[in-house]
Formats: C-alpha cells, structure tokens, sequence
C-alpha cells in the first residue's frame, strides 16, 4: 500500500465546543473548512497529518482514541493550557525511553500526548 495523504477523522458529541478546543485553546492552524457555514467541520495541520473534527457522535460515545502530539515544549504547553482551564491528566515527565511526556484531553475525553523529544534523543540522531 502507497500512502499519500492520511488524517484522523473526530465525531464530537458537541462540534462546535470541539472546534473551539483544537482551533482556539489548542492553537492548531486550519487547513479546510467544509459544509454547513453555521456548524462547519474543520480540518486541522496535526503536524504532517491532520485532524478533521466533523460530524457529531452520540454522547456516551467511547471512541478509544488517543493523539500523541510532538511539540517543542510539553512544559510551556502544559502551563498554558492549565491557564486556559484544559483538562490536564498528566504534567510533563520525562519518560523512562527519554521523552518528556504530558497528558491532557479533550472535552469529550479523547487523550492527548504532548511529547517534547530532548536533545539529546536518539530520535535526534542520524541514524546513518
């Protein structure tokens, strides 16, 4: 299989209370706006690949989903988003396999993973 385009596609229980989450508190720049001008999905840059959140699940919905998002500082990202009221599961630790992870989630429970690779981290490292 070729892939050429990939993205995690989102059905909130509420979409509009979802798009201001990953848009306004999360600060993730939107790539297409699609449908309905008054109830509008979106889809977001997610690095390289994206988040569509559109459409609309049932409440009690378990999605089993988690992001994992790298980020260049899980310590300024997590006091920014605890300022903003976000629902923190976890303040940043660095991992026993050397990531700095923390774990926050969204209004509908989905978990997300900032992950800060340090410096030194052999992700860092050509492999070569």
């Amino acid at each position: 299989m070729e892939v050429l385009s990939s993205r995690i596609l989102l059905r909130p229980t509420d979409p509009a209370r979802s798009r201001r989450f990953y848009r306004d508190l999360l600060g993730l720049a939107v790539y297409r706006e699609f449908g309905d001008p008054g109830d509008p999905g979106l889809v977001f840059f997610l690095g390289s690949g994206f988040l569509e959140v559109s459409g609309r699940a049932k409440p009690g919905t378990n999605l089993n989903l988690s992001l994992w998002v790298q980020v260049r500082d899980t310590s300024a990202e997590h006091r920014r988003l605890a300022a903003e009221g976000v629902s923190i599961l976890r303040p940043p630790e660095q991992e026993p396999w050397g990531l700095v992870e923390s774990w926050i989630e969204d209004p509908d429970g989905v978990r997300i993973v900032l992950v800060q690779v340090p410096d030194d981290h052999p992700i860092r490292q050509d492999q070569r």
